[in-house]
């Protein structure tokens, strides 16, 4: 319908001689409508072939270029992202193993230190025994030489206050057996 109605308005328009055309618009009158649709066929050929020949293969080869870049660069950030969940992953076991030493080596350690601790307090209660052992063969020694010593000092003091109070001496024997038999008796109470 519009192409029907567009070929009967220019069908009008060459048959009509317009008022324009005597008004000074030589653009809308017949007689140079031939030079204006040769020149618009030369100058939109003349558009239609560079455009089509020089523009549009540069445009396309640039579209294509980038086409390509945005390929390679998807490519090269899809290997580099499985090299990163590859070292990622080698990271990670690492990681577990490194936990799993350490874990071993603690545990080692800690029974080694515990052997250690059991070694040295062996030897520490060793060394306390033989320690406690030479103390009671220190004391029973001192008890044995203080029980002598007492028994003379005892016979020294027990003459000088019979010989003080009654003014006689007596045998150094007899004092020495009172006090003797007398130690014997009281002095495992006191030892």
């Amino acid at each position: 319908m519009r192409i029907f109605l567009s070929t009967i308005l220019a069908l009008l328009a060459i048959e009509i001689d317009l008022f324009a055309a005597e008004a000074g618009m030589p653009q809308l009158d017949p007689e140079y409508w031939a030079s204006q649709g040769f020149w618009l066929i030369v100058i939109f050929t003349s558009l239609y072939f560079s455009i089509s020949k020089i523009f549009l293969p540069k445009i396309k080869d640039n579209l294509d270029e980038r086409d390509n870049k945005i390929r390679e660069d998807l490519n090269s950030a899809k290997n580099l992202k499985d090299l990163a969940d590859t070292k990622l992953k080698e990271y990670e076991l690492l990681i577990s193993n490194g936990k799993k030493e350490v874990q071993m080596i603690l545990i080692e350690s800690k029974n080694n230190l515990t052997q250690d601790i059991i070694n040295k307090k062996k030897a520490f209660d060793k060394e306390i025994n033989e320690e406690l052992d030479k103390a009671k063969k220190e004391i029973s020694t001192l008890k044995n030489s203080s029980i002598q010593d007492i028994d003379k000092i005892s016979q020294e003091i027990a003459s000088k206050i019979i010989e003080e109070i009654s003014g006689d001496k007596l045998n150094a024997s007899s004092i020495e057996a009172t006090i003797s038999e007398t130690s014997k008796n009281k002095i495992n109470k006191y030892l």
